[in-house]
């Protein structure tokens, strides 16, 4: 018998929560298999030889800011990993139809990926507006705890960067708190601007636009040291 690796920490919901449409399910059969992420350990480098970077979107919704910077920045790779089967379907939309080659998927919990990767792989890691689970008893829940803060040191390279965004302030403040406790990470904001205003180089989602959280989008962009 196998069980979930990672049953304390399940930090998503459902995997599925209406009927895939024709077209996107089609997709899942043709164009996920082709992009999906090896099931093995692997070295990210080696799927798109002579990328300039590589980066990791840590559940990327329904894909469309994974797609559009994938499309603005074609010499990176993007990783995006992302277990709601609807995302996965509304992702390989974007991707099949901004021809997109510079993206691989991994359709599952993206801790499962992160173990498969060698250590200073990643360039970049974007955690955006993660399900904030703000019923107190619900926040061992959440995506950021300290073990993944700890992973994800190993795997960023000296330099690399994480932006976190949320609309919950106090998710904001539980992330912070832990980045700050962490020994491996920088924030190097100097003023409100900082984390109020998005970055210059952010895509504003339809998701981020329903402002379902109790705040204004909150940006925190950490240095990995």
């Amino acid at each position: 018998m196998t069980t979930d690796p990672h049953p304390p920490m399940r930090s998503f919901g459902r995997i599925k929560s209406r009927p895939i449409k024709p077209r996107q399910a089609a997709l899942m059969d043709s164009l996920l298999p082709q992009i999906r992420c090896p099931s093995g350990a692997f070295d990210p480098r080696s799927l798109q030889p002579g990328a300039q970077a590589i980066w990791l979107e840590i559940g990327f919704g329904g894909g469309e800011h994974m797609a559009a910077q994938a499309a603005r920045t074609p010499e990176t790779l993007i990783l995006g990993a992302e277990p709601f089967q609807n995302g996965v379907a509304s992702a390989l939309r974007h991707i099949d139809e901004l021809g997109l080659g510079n993206v691989r998927l991994h359709d599952g919990d993206v801790r499962d990926l992160m173990g498969r990767m060698p250590d200073a792989c990643l360039d970049r890691v974007f955690i955006l507006f993660p399900d904030p689970w703000p019923k107190a008893r619900h926040n061992k829940r959440r995506l950021v705890q300290t073990d993944l803060i700890e992973d994800l040191a190993r795997l960023l390279v000296p330099g690399g960067c994480l932006r976190f965004a949320t609309d919950w302030a106090d998710y904001a403040d539980w992330t912070l708190e832990r980045f700050l406790a962490s020994p491996h990470f920088a924030w190097p904001a100097e003023r409100a601007a900082d984390w109020q205003a998005p970055p210059a180089d952010h895509i504003t989602t339809r998701y981020e636009e329903k402002r379902l959280g109790d705040c204004a989008p909150v940006f925190l962009d950490f240095v990995r040291l």
